[in-house]
């Protein structure tokens, strides 16, 4: 906040300093209808015992989800987090790092990236893997636009089962360049074949899929690749990380872009945010990656070294050249999956995915059995589900569960109007058989 005199000698100092006779010339070019006649309603400054009270007494009026049963879900999942990973990541050395411009001096944050591109490509399959972007969101639009440079064209297919929010910045993204964005609607919880057959023509440059989808549903994303690469369009696909501990990497039923959300591996809830953008592509699609991509060489004396060997921002490239700038110490986030994803390794990560995929599948069963809720889909799920609320608005049966600790899930009706009756729940390794039971006797 900036520091504004607030003695009569004061504002006389700073008057005279900037060469203005008054504050009422000071503020001369604010027309005077829109000045504030009358003082702030700002309180007397506290000292710091105080402050430090008054600010613990404003944190205890949210609800950390470390309190509760939390089955929120639709993209921000309540993982457990190792102990190690905040240990690490809080090391002076990473937690203030800058964008290693310098590659002499930042030869550590260099290597994390280099081990977290590596991570990536193994998880996902992919050739390889960029240095991170801001979030799932962004990074499915940046790997449309990807898509659209690498075939010329103007037409992108999607989903209604993609992330609303997802969708609504590929659409921000794309507002002002001429694309034609066709979203095909998913009353069954995935994606049609026939109808993304009927959807996708020689003019599209991709098609976009979630798997798992927005409500928890597996689409078949080898049909989509199918459809897809028939019509010589690209298939980018987002997917949930931790579920590849269970499920076929992308790599191995035809992607050609792979994109996530990170803040499952390591990356606490944080009211939403900062999060993590993964990307990776088969190595054709290299060049035209945004953000970073570290790589591995030898130094003048033959020594092991990392360098930053593509880097497509607009300060080091002609600007018609650049793509997105993600800079400076978005890489922290990079670094806490980097940790995560090398402590649980490949036994680890198919250990969280079943113990998700167990947990949500008894969940679902449980409401499901209950008089007043059905599952709204006839899909196999990952660890989201949506139910169906028969008799009780789904609100008070939110504010019913909020009451007891619970967090029961998200509201559909945001987003999709035609299911304002129902409830996206998730089940993640965290949640225990007695919660479970808990949200259950409190719908019932």
């Amino acid at each position: 906040m900036p520091y504004f005199p607030n003695t009569e000698s004061d504002r006389r100092a700073m008057l005279d300093a900037i060469g203005a006779a008054s504050i009422d010339e000071l503020f001369a070019m604010i027309p005077a209808e829109l000045r504030l006649k009358r003082d702030l309603c700002v309180p007397p400054g506290l000292g710091e015992l105080e402050l430090s009270a008054h600010m613990a007494e404003l944190a205890a009026t949210n609800t950390p989800t470390g309190q509760t049963a939390c089955f929120l879900g639709g993209g921000c999942y309540d993982h457990f987090i190792p102990a190690v990973v905040d240990m690490v990541a809080a090391r002076s050395e990473f937690y203030t790092a800058y964008t290693p411009y310098q590659p002499e001096a930042s030869q550590g944050s260099l290597q994390a990236f280099f081990e977290y591109q590596t991570l990536v490509t193994q998880l996902t399959g992919m050739d390889v893997a960029n240095a991170s972007l801001y979030d799932g969101g962004s990074a499915a639009a940046e790997a449309v636009l990807m898509a659209l440079h690498a075939t010329g064209r103007s037409r992108v297919v999607t989903a209604a089962s993609v992330h609303p929010e997802y969708r609504q910045i590929l659409a921000t993204y794309l507002a002002n360049l001429g694309v034609d964005l066709v979203t095909l609607e998913t009353p069954q919880g995935t994606v049609s074949a026939p109808d993304l057959a009927a959807a996708v023509d020689d003019r599209t440059a991709c098609v976009l899929v979630e798997h798992p989808n927005f409500f928890g549903c597996l689409e078949d994303v080898a049909a989509a690749a199918d459809v897809a690469h028939r019509a010589g369009a690209l298939l980018v696909v987002s997917v949930d990380p931790i579920s590849l501990g269970l499920l076929k990497r992308p790599g191995e039923y035809g992607a050609d872009i792979v994109v996530a959300e990170g803040q499952s591996l390591g990356n606490p809830m944080s009211f939403g945010g900062p999060y993590l953008g993964l990307m990776a592509c088969r190595e054709q699609f290299l060049r035209r990656m945004p953000g970073r991509l570290v790589g591995q060489t030898v130094d003048r004396r033959g020594r092991r070294c990392w360098v930053l060997t593509l880097q497509t921002r607009e300060q080091h490239i002609r600007r018609e050249k650049a793509t997105s700038n993600i800079c400076t110490n978005q890489g922290l986030l990079a670094l806490r999956a980097t940790v995560y994803l090398a402590l649980m390794g490949p036994a680890g990560m198919r250990s969280v995915a079943e113990l998700c995929l167990q947990k949500a599948r008894y969940a679902a069963e449980r409401l499901a059995a209950l008089p007043s809720l059905s599952l709204a889909f006839d899909r196999p799920t990952f660890k989201e589900f949506v139910v169906r609320s028969k008799d009780c608005p789904v609100e008070e049966l939110i504010e019913r569960c909020r009451s007891e600790k619970i967090l029961a899930g998200v509201p559909l009706g945001r987003w999709y109007p035609q299911w304002d009756d129902c409830l996206l729940v998730a089940v993640t390794e965290k949640r225990t058989k007695e919660e479970i039971d808990r949200l259950a006797a409190v719908f019932s």
